[in-house]
C-alpha cells in the first residue's frame, strides 16, 4: 500500500532528470561481464540506500567487477518497466515492487528471470520466513505465493501501534493487552478531551486499522481467500462486519475524528509527531522519520493487541530482468546484501531487516522495531495490505471509509459496495 512513500524528496530531485529509454548507464546493456548495471529508487540516506551502498563496495572488492548504479524513481521505474525490461536497455538488476500487478505481471510477460537456482545455490528460502517468501513467488498468471521465485527482499515493512509515551505517562496509562484494554486506554483520552487517535481516510491509515481490525478475528485460510483468491469472500462474514462496525462505534465514541475524512497519511503522521494525537496506527516506514523528528517527547511501539497478525509484508525486491546480460552477477550482488553485516545496516538506520543478527541491532528504538517485525514472521503473521487484492481497491476502500465515518452510509451499505468492487475486481484478474 505505501510502497511509493518509500521515495524521499531527495530521491526524486536526484532521479527526476533520468530518463528510463535513455540512460547514461544502459548502453552497456550488461554486454561487458566485468560490469553490473543496477537501478534502485532508494535515497542516499535511506536504511535501504546506505546498506546497499556498502554492499556495492563490498561486491566490487570481492568480484573485482564494476557497478554502474543509476538512481530511479519509483513511479519512473514503475510505469515503463514493460517497456524497459522488453528491450536492450534493460539493466542486471534493479529494485521492484512486489504484488500480483507489478512483479507478478512482469513475470507472467516472461520479463523477469525465474530465480530459482539462485535461491537453491545461496539458501535464500532459508533466511525468509515463509511469509515473505510468498510475495516472492509468482504462477503463470502471475499471482503470488505459488510458482517460481522471481524477486529476493531483503527488507520487510509491517503496520504497528506508535504511541506517545509521555502523554500515556501523564495519564497513568499502560501500553493495552487486550482489546478492551486499548479501548479503555482511547476512552480515558476523550475523557481527558483529547482525540485518541490520529488518522486519515482520505488515503491510508484508516484502511489498515480496518484491516487489522478485521485479522483479529481471521486466521491465515481467511487471508489467503481475501488475498490470493483461495476462496470466496464474504463482506458480511464476521471478520469485515466487525472491522467496519469497529470502525463507526470508535468514531461515535471520539477515538477516531469525523475530520479524518479530509485528511491524509501526512497529516496524520505530522500531528503525531507534533503531540497532538497520543495514538498513530500505521507502518514501519515512519519509524525512521519519528526517530528523527520528534524531540518534545518520547514515543514507543508495540503490536495490535489480541491479533495474531498485523498487515506487512516483504518489502520491496531485488528481481533480475530476462534480457539482463550479467545474471551471476545480480545473483552475487543479492547473496551479499543478505549477509548479517549488510542486513545490521539496514537494521541500525531505521529499516526492518529481514536476516539480521538480533546481536548486531545496537539502536535501541531499532530493536524494538525489528523484534516487533520478527515476532509477526515467526507466528507467520505478516498479512499482507487490505488494498492489494485488486487494482482500484485502494480507491474503493478510502471511499467507503470515508462515508462510514461522515455518516452517509451505514457499516452494512459500505460493505456492500466493498464487496462488490472487491468482486469485480477480482473478476477481472481471475476470471
Amino acid at each position: 500500500m505505501k510502497h511509493s512513500k518509500k521515495i524521499t524528496g531527495a530521491a526524486l530531485l536526484a532521479a527526476s532528470a533520468l530518463v528510463l529509454s535513455g540512460c547514461s548507464g544502459s548502453s552497456s546493456g550488461g554486454e561487458d561481464d566485468n560490469v553490473l548495471t543496477l537501478w534502485h529508487f532508494e535515497s542516499e540516506t535511506s536504511a535501504m540506500g546506505i546498506a546497499w551502498d556498502e554492499a556495492i563496495k563490498t561486491f566490487e572488492e570481492e568480484t573485482g567487477a564494476t557497478v554502474e548504479f543509476e538512481a530511479k524513481a519509483f513511479e519512473q521505474i514503475r510505469s515503463t518497466a514493460s517497456q524497459v525490461l522488453n528491450s536492450d536497455e534493460a539493466p542486471d538488476i534493479l529494485e521492484y515492487n512486489k504484488g500480483n500487478a507489478t512483479a507478478g505481471l512482469l513475470a507472467s510477460q516472461g520479463l523477469l528471470s525465474s530465480m530459482d537456482d539462485a535461491y537453491e545455490e545461496y539458501g535464500w528460502a532459508d533466511k525468509l520466513a515463509p511469509s515473505l517468501q510468498t510475495t516472492a513467488r509468482y504462477d503463470e498468471s502471475g499471482i503470488m505465493g505459488s510458482g517460481s521465485y522471481y524477486g529476493v527482499p531483503n527488507y520487510g515493512e509491517f503496520v504497528e501501534v506508535y504511541y506517545n509515551v509521555d502523554m500515556f505517562e501523564e495519564a497513568g496509562l499502560e501500553i493495552p493487552t487486550t482489546i478492551d484494554e486499548f479501548e479503555d486506554v482511547m476512552q480515558a483520552f476523550v475523557d481527558e478531551g483529547v482525540t485518541p487517535l490520529a488518522e486519515s481516510a482520505a488515503e491510508y491509515p484508516l484502511g489498515q486499522l480496518w484491516y487489522q481490525l478485521a485479522l483479529s478475528k481471521a486466521d491465515r485460510d481467511w487471508v489467503d481467500a481475501y488475498q490470493l483468491y483461495t476462496d470466496d469472500v464474504d463482506f458480511e462474514d464476521e471478520q469485515i462486519s466487525y472491522a467496519t462496525e469497529t470502525v463507526k462505534d470508535w468514531t461515535d465514541k471520539g477515538y477516531i475524528s469525523a475530520d479524518a475524512t479530509g485528511l491524509k497519511a501526512e497529516d496524520a503522521g505530522t500531528s503525531f509527531i507534533n503531540g497532538t494525537y497520543p495514538i498513530f496506527f500505521s507502518g514501519s516506514w515512519w519509524h525512521n522519520r519519528f526517530t528523527t523528528e520528534i524531540s518534545d517527547f518520547d514515543f514507543g511501539t508495540f503490536l495490535f493487541p489480541e491479533s495474531e497478525m498485523a498487515p506487512g509484508s516483504a518489502g520491496n525486491m531485488w528481481v533480475i530482468p530476462e534480457r539482463a546480460q550479467n545474471k551471476d552477477l545480480a545473483a552475487e550482488f543479492i547473496d551479499i546484501t543478505m549477509r548479517p553485516e549488510i542486513q545490521a545496516l539496514i537494521g541500525n538506520n531505521g529499516g526492518v531487516p529481514v536476516a539480521a543478527d538480533p546481536a548486531d541491532i545496537t539502536d535501541e528504538k531499532s530493536a524494538e522495531l525489528i523484534a516487533n517485525f520478527n515476532t509477526l514472521t515467526e507466528r507467520d503473521g505478516l498479512a499482507f495490505y487490505p488494498d492489494w487484492p485488486t487494482a482500484t481497491f485502494y480507491d474503493d476502500l478510502n471511499a467507503g471509509l470515508q462515508e462510514l465515518l461522515n455518516g452517509t452510509l451505514s457499516p452494512a451499505e459500505v460493505q456492500q459496495q466493498l464487496g462488490e468492487k472487491y468482486q469485480s475486481g477480482v473478476d477481472d484478474i481471475v476470471g
